[in-house]
């Protein structure tokens, strides 16, 4: 480990502050937990290190050597060379938040386009930059929405159609508050479609959360649904696929008032999890309850294109005891890497992924529900995933193709109980057609076991 500092310049950092030796930092500490003996290994050499680590990394699968059509959140796309070699730029890898921010012009730069382009993806006013992921950006919607009214409507309404992750999310950020969470603790059933969420909505209702496709891959048009919470004097939230918006109209067209999502589909590999990024737009009248940072253009006092934080909602040193949000930074580098994506493929590059996924898709699910036993969940229009009834539980079917280096997709039975024959399967424009027909075979084969 390199550390920089010498014998002597701690020495004269000890005679500064007061202090004779290092531990004097610690005497008011109990000494019981003072410089406890570590149980460590004993050291290893980098050589040793390196194939440790090597041997760990290999004992892992990724969608390099398998095939994989497991989505439920996070997909498997294609990010082009030039994402990463532009992020791996010194001035960009290194770079984390402009607390100067007048002297940060590319930093905020990268904000203000990433802003620009997700705003424009989603069809709303302005985009904040930004938050950690898809779960804590539909949480931060929801504190927004309570904040908004001042509490005076703590009713939410979450549909059960949202990824269960955010929905767990979203109670563990409103534990202990005043916000009523209804709709998808059974008063709906799952196969139902946005209209029998109206009937929750009432003059208490101060949020309705949907997602845009559903965690199940169905495509509804939300307008009515928009109009209903609108009367009632709330808002609507909708979580996006961004690769969806490629395709389908973006949410701001039929109403929503606040639009979150998870960027990852936008250029970030699948990372085992992580990092990933929180997309958070709204509308202009909203924007100083938006939790975030917001990036604008100006022109300084020389005439010239400038860069400044028009509003910087730094929880702890702005508003204090007065935050309606922990959220404390933004995802620099991610945000980064969904901008250089969305430049790199463009407005018409965006729309072809989106159609790959949405036609391969569609040829999965004829093929699979050709097979006897397998049979579409729903017959509502999707995008990229689809749920399909088993003739076998749906884990007993995915560990037998998984020895055939194949993950067939996301078994539904731990998340919604009653679905354990239930497989969500997703497809990308990385899956191939001989990927998909194999994926096909493999399932005729179970069936036939």
């Amino acid at each position: 480990m390199f550390t920089p500092h010498t014998d002597a310049d701690r020495q004269a950092m000890l005679k500064t502050i007061g202090v004779d030796r290092l531990e004097d930092l610690f005497k008011d500490l109990p000494r019981q937990y003072l410089f406890p003996e570590l149980k460590l290994p004993p050291p290893l050499t980098e050589m040793e290190v390196l194939t440790e680590l090597h041997d760990i990394a290999w004992a892992n699968d990724t969608a390099r050597e398998l095939i994989s059509f497991l989505g439920a959140g996070a997909y498997n796309h294609y990010c082009p060379a030039a994402v990463d070699a532009i992020l791996r730029r010194g001035e960009f890898y290194t770079a984390y938040t402009p607390y100067q921010p007048e002297i940060s012009q590319g930093t905020l730069q990268a904000i203000f386009e990433y802003q620009s382009l997700i705003a424009g993806l989603t069809g709303m006013d302005v985009c904040n930059a930004s938050h950690y992921d898809g779960a804590t950006a539909v949480a931060e919607a929801v504190n927004m929405a309570y904040h908004n009214f001042r509490g005076k409507k703590p009713k939410v309404v979450l549909s059960p159609g949202v990824h269960p992750h955010y929905r767990e999310t979203v109670r563990t950020y409103t534990r202990g508050s005043e916000t009523i969470l209804v709709g998808d603790q059974g008063e709906i059933p799952l196969e139902s479609g946005p209209e029998a969420l109206i009937p929750l909505i009432d003059d208490q209702t101060g949020l309705v959360v949907v997602s845009y496709p559903d965690f199940f891959g169905r495509i509804y048009d939300y307008t009515q649904l928009a109009e209903a919470i609108h009367q009632a004097g709330g808002l609507l939230a909708v979580s996006v696929n961004p690769m969806a918006l490629g395709l389908l109209k973006p949410p701001g067209e039929f109403g929503a008032d606040i639009v979150t999502g998870e960027g990852q589909p936008l250029g970030i590999p699948l990372s085992y999890g992580g990092p990933y990024l929180g997309l958070f737009a709204t509308r202009q009248q909203y924007v100083r309850k938006m939790a975030g940072r917001l990036a604008g253009e100006t022109v300084d006092n020389r005439g010239q294109r400038a860069y400044v934080l028009t509003l910087t909602a730094r929880e702890q040193h702005i508003r204090r005891d007065r935050a309606t949000s922990n959220i404390c930074t933004n995802q620099g580098l991610l945000a980064l890497a969904a901008t250089v994506y969305l430049s790199l493929v463009g407005k018409h590059g965006l729309q072809q992924v989106a159609e790959l996924c949405y036609h391969k898709a569609h040829y999965a699910a004829e093929q699979i529900t050709s097979i006897n036993g397998y049979e579409l969940w729903s017959d509502q229009q999707f995008f990229n995933e689809f749920l399909i009834h088993c003739p076998k539980p749906a884990q007993e079917i995915y560990d037998h193709l998984l020895e055939h280096n194949l993950i067939a997709g996301y078994p539904l039975g731990e998340d919604y109980p009653g679905l354990e024959d239930y497989l969500l399967i997703a497809v990308t424009e990385m899956n191939s057609k001989d990927d998909i027909d194999w994926l096909v075979e493999g399932l005729a084969e179970v069936s036939h076991g």
